[in-house]
């Protein structure tokens, strides 16, 4: 009876060591691969090669608050050229004994705002029958005062109180309403003129007396 060698027996311990470190040796490998593609060397972030951070990619002139531009005459004084300024009274035609009431608009007719002195201090209203003066607001104006306006574009401001014109002439050195001649009337016709802080209206308004 013969006798056969069996190789396929358990091998010894030796061998089974240098497998194991055979293996970690690989994966250990296959770890720093990987740690090396997410953290490329060089980079003091930790963050991948390629990318910017939104802190870095913003200038100091990018991150400073945009100023609206405003005009420079925004707020300045108005000008003849600005204002539109116009004479109105409460009717065009006067039975005898009724007092025409003046007053008047100031419209700013540019694209920014501006200032005006709207008082009565600056308010000048004169009336005229041809090349007659019969009338004019200041000849013996007792009270006045200045009354600095904001006026926004387009937006009309008109006197709060009207002025009473009694129908008869006026001068400086009168200024007695009944020692005053009367204004002619009977149909008679009237122009309207008023100014504010320099700048006088364009057209005049017309008017009749009875």
């Amino acid at each position: 009876m013969s006798t056969t060698k069996n190789t396929g027996g358990r091998q010894s311990g030796a061998v089974y060591r240098r497998r194991r470190l055979v293996v970690g040796l690989g994966l250990l490998a296959v770890l720093a691969i990987i740690f090396l593609i997410i953290v490329k060397p060089g980079s003091s972030s930790g963050e991948p090669a390629g990318t910017t951070s939104p802190a870095a990619s913003t200038t100091a002139t990018d991150a400073a608050p945009k100023a609206t531009p405003k005009p420079a005459a925004e707020g300045g004084p108005c000008t003849a050229a600005s204002v539109q300024v116009e004479a109105i009274t409460d009717a065009d035609k006067y039975e005898p004994g009724k007092l025409p009431q003046l007053s008047l608009s100031v419209t700013n007719t540019g694209a920014t705002s501006c200032t005006i002195n709207a008082g009565t201090s600056k308010q000048v209203f004169t009336i005229t029958s041809g090349k007659d003066v019969y009338w004019t607001s200041t000849d013996c104006q007792t009270e006045s005062a200045d009354a600095e306006v904001l006026l926004e574009p387009g937006e009309p401001v008109s006197s709060s109180t009207p002025v009473a014109w009694e129908r008869v002439r006026s001068a400086k050195d009168t200024c007695d309403a009944a020692t005053r001649d009367a204004a002619p009337a009977g149909g008679a016709s009237y122009h309207l003129r008023v100014s504010v802080d320099g700048i006088e209206s364009e057209t005049p308004k017309q008017f009749l007396l009875y």
